[in-house]
């Protein structure tokens, strides 16, 4: 592999603006049939970059990519924002159509997002377009993301978008708990995806797997995804399906991962208007530590545009479209949940499409002695809550195997407008609950 190193187009780490040094070199090496670009040691100041075939962008140890904060060092593409295709600001280091992509070393990428996050909150200048993502390649493949420290995204960190063939290995990325939509890793519509290794510490969703929305046209699967040996820190959720889910999530497996305070932990997310199915799912060897709630599967979530419609909120049945998403198929295995503050569990389907097919075995959740009350779910009508159970509504085919559950207050289990759910071997510890294990309000 031939190797250009960008200060021999001109670059310099003087503070000044390198954008077009670190493109003649990568535009060099894709006309020589690709190579690698080499960011050396020191700070090196950028707009955005556009990646080519066979190119691997290489950050030595003490390198420094620090991506510009001015809207004007960022061209217009047409890609997805929050699954929906419209014009936005391009991704500080972005790839379209492009095959065997690569970014390694042990260097670091600054999305230096303080301006962009600023500007978002109060809105003291116009945001023209939606802010750039970190990184994010649109329709391509083969693309490997390893080693790598990636801070301060403006918003979503790493957002591949209709990729094939896609390894993220061995990265930390670490926004502050405060930034706003600094999502970690997010495949969206995308198939063969593998996450390892990683350390994400973040001020959205950790990891958050989509596929488009409603208003998307092309309605592309995100499938076939493996995550392991990660650790998540912090953000809104550890590993999130949906909300944007329109297209299809399917073939997932999630193992041997640590979430501290995420907020929440696995969470399903949709609602009516989106269609979709999410199935297929299996997660196992996860412990959680201080999350709001451990598991999430909820058909009614209300945020975004639209959500607050009554089509969304209504509990009565509306006839199955589709429109109407689903979740089924979901399994979760050997998980340890320590100072769950709001409820061991929120599953809620819809009237008229029941979750279905969901699996608990060896699970064992403790409640936090001093609970913060908190919702569960972003779902109208649930008050706060803290201590609590699981809570099951308009679901069937749900066993419950050898769950545990200590500290918590009213039932373990409160079932309501469901069907077949199965609750085996499981037990109630340390609680002054009435109702210890199990109760069944209106079940069909």
């Amino acid at each position: 592999m031939t190797t250009y190193y960008i200060t021999d187009f001109g670059a310099t780490d003087d503070g000044s603006l390198c954008t077009n040094f670190i493109q003649k070199a990568i535009d060099e090496a894709y006309k020589n049939g690709g190579g690698q670009i080499v960011i050396p040691t020191g700070e090196f100041l950028t707009g955005a970059i556009f990646l080519k075939d066979n190119i691997n962008l290489h950050l030595s140890a003490g390198a420094t990519l620090k991506f510009s904060d001015q809207q004007d060092d960022y061209p217009v593409v047409t890609s997805r924002w929050e699954g929906v295709l419209r014009e936005v600001y391009a991704s500080c280091i972005y790839a379209e159509d492009a095959k065997y992509i690569s970014i390694t070393g042990f260097g670091k990428i600054d999305g230096n997002g303080l301006n962009w996050w600023q500007i978002f909150r109060d809105q003291r200048e116009k945001l023209v377009y939606p802010r750039p993502k970190l990184i994010s390649f649109d329709g391509c493949e083969h693309i490997t993301i390893r080693d790598v420290t990636l801070v301060n995204s403006p918003s979503w960190t790493v957002n591949p978008i209709r990729c094939h063939n896609v390894t993220v290995d061995n990265i930390s990325i670490i926004n502050p708990l405060d930034s706003p939509n600094t999502d970690g890793i997010d495949p969206e519509s995308c198939t063969n995806i593998r996450i390892s290794n990683c350390h994400i510490d973040v001020g959205d969703d950790c990891i958050a797997i989509k596929s488009g929305t409603e208003d998307t046209a092309e309605r592309v699967a995100c499938e076939n995804i493996t995550i392991t040996n990660c650790t998540m820190i912090h953000g809104h959720g550890a590993v999130v399906f949906g909300s944007e889910m329109s297209g299809d999530i399917r073939n997932v497996t999630i193992s041997n991962c640590i979430f501290q305070d995420t907020d929440r932990g696995i969470r399903f997310k949709s609602r009516r208007g989106r269609g979709g199915v999410v199935e297929d799912i299996r997660i196992d060897n996860i412990v959680m530590d201080q999350v709001i709630c451990p598991f999430i599967l909820n058909l009614y979530y209300f945020c975004g545009p639209r959500g607050k419609d009554k089509y969304v909120w209504e509990k009565n049945p509306y006839p199955i479209t589709g429109e109407t998403p689903m979740f089924r198929r979901i399994h979760f295995a050997n998980i340890t949940a320590r100072n769950v503050h709001a409820s061991a569990g929120f599953i809620y389907g819809l009237a008229e499409q029941y979750v279905s097919e969901i699996t608990f075995n060896q699970i064992d959740i403790t409640m936090a002695e001093n609970a913060i009350p908190g919702k569960p779910a972003m779902m109208a009508g649930i008050e706060d809550m803290n201590n609590r159970g699981f809570y099951v509504g308009f679901a069937k085919e749900i066993l419950f195997n050898r769950v545990c559950i200590e500290n918590h207050e009213g039932p373990a289990f409160h079932i309501e407008f469901s069907e077949d759910v199965e609750v085996t071997d499981c037990k109630s510890k340390n609680t002054k609950a009435k109702e210890v294990l199990l109760k069944e309000v209106e079940v069909k």
